[in-house]
């Protein structure tokens, strides 16, 4: 990592209005998001004790987000980003609030549960894109990437806080966490409608199969970004250890609600300081290594929390795991913007959603198949290992990636 000659006020991007109200906006719904999984994941194995419902958890939120996602990217280029937002975070209140309507019927069965992860799903593949590719019409070129570090950051801050508090509030029971986190919902859906509409292009082109796959043709035509989303795909598709903490906490670890929480968090503190570093010394050389071993640590980190049964090895481990997939998603995410026009950005942002939902929730999927069938630890395992693999075949199919030392610096490619 490297600095620019004058390193300047990584916090200076907040005098940008816009961006300030959509931070906020954006922290606050991914901080009662995460406080609510802790509930759901906890609720949901004390219910049942299978290991195979804790990866429905992710199928259910991700079966939806995969057959609306290329739609939605395409809403991102024709419709206003922030209305989209807005909206998607309403209709993650309305998540909330079912889940505590369910949580004071008595809940005894998981379906209600599953169907309202539907919906979540549904709602964040119309936030993902319009959320990508709004953020560079919010600032101006210069500031992009700090509003990239700085945004990276506040959603680790929340990532790390969200599963904490989610924990803590769960002593009083389920109902608190959702209702804590429906509240906080109502300020984010508040705080979006706050920020200024923001120019975009125009774009009035007809839904068609042409149109929507526009953004799958610019990716297939650049290898360099063919190439960096693909590898978060792959390689993080065999490491969602997360979606087994829940069973590595209670069977494993033997710790309780808010040891599963402080296991949640752990990733987050680890992604939130790398990216409150990026903000003050962006990476500018070798940003291919930096990728490749973001990854990496990634992997390695997944092999050690497989490997212990000690609490604080595997907080360590969730920690690295944490700071190398910031240090991917930063570059990742540059070399997206810089190669992408703002005319396609949203559907070229949500075929990469495409690569980050899958690497997440069917990660988290595969996770709880193969821990079904391997074990819990022995599935742990293998998630690292198959991450060090296709780490390294994916620098050896993408060279062009793999030894790239600069970013694109094409302003005019991120003017709004």
């Amino acid at each position: 990592m490297s600095a620019s000659p004058t390193v300047s006020n990584g916090f200076s991007v907040l005098r940008h209005r816009n961006f300030t109200f959509y931070l906020f906006a954006r922290t606050l719904g991914t901080l009662a998001v995460q406080m609510q999984n802790v509930a759901i994941g906890w609720q949901v194995y004390s219910m049942t004790g299978n290991l195979f419902d804790l990866g429905l958890i992710g199928l259910a939120q991700f079966a939806p987000f995969l057959l609306l996602i290329l739609i939605a990217g395409h809403a991102a280029d024709r419709y206003n980003r922030r209305n989209l937002i807005a909206g998607a975070l309403a209709a993650q209140l309305l998540c909330g609030l079912s889940l505590l309507a369910f949580t004071y019927a008595g809940l005894t069965q998981v379906w209600p549960v599953f169907a309202v992860l539907v919906l979540f799903g549904s709602a964040r593949a119309f936030m993902g894109p319009a959320t990508q590719a709004i953020l560079v019409n919010l600032v101006p070129p210069e500031s992009f990437g700090k509003a990239v570090a700085l945004s990276s950051s506040s959603m680790h801050v929340a990532v790390i806080m969200g599963p904490t508090l989610g924990g803590l509030f769960y002593l009083a029971g389920p109902k608190t966490v959702y209702m804590v986190s429906s509240s906080m919902l109502v300020v984010s859906v508040i705080l979006m409608c706050l920020v200024k509409s923001v120019k975009q292009p125009s774009n009035r082109e007809p839904a068609t199969w042409h149109t929507v796959l526009e953004g799958l043709r610019f990716v297939r035509s650049r290898p360099v970004v063919l190439g960096a989303i693909s590898l978060d795909l792959f390689a993080v598709l065999f490491g969602g250890a997360t979606a087994l903490l829940p069973a590595l906490a209670h069977d494993v670890l033997h710790v309780g609600p808010q040891g599963l929480g402080m296991l949640r968090s752990a990733p987050g503190i680890g992604a939130a300081l790398c990216s409150i570093g990026l903000a003050f010394f962006p990476i500018t050389r070798r940003v291919g290594a930096w990728m490749f071993g973001g990854v990496a640590i990634f992997g390695l980190g997944t092999l050690v929390l497989g490997a212990t049964s000690t609490f604080i090895v595997a907080l360590v481990a969730l920690f690295l795991m944490g700071m190398g997939d910031m240090v991917s998603v930063y570059v990742r995410h540059l070399l997206v913007q810089y190669e992408t026009p703002d005319h396609i950005r949203g559907r070229v942002s949500a075929v990469n959603s495409v690569f980050i939902g899958a690497s997440n929730e069917l990660g988290e999927f595969e996770s709880g198949v193969t821990a079904g069938w391997m074990g819990l630890t022995r599935a742990v395992l293998f998630g690292g290992a198959a991450t060090l693999v296709v780490t390294g075949l994916w620098a050896y199919l993408f060279p062009v990636l793999s030894r790239m030392d600069r970013f694109p610096h094409d302003q005019k490619k991120v003017t709004p």
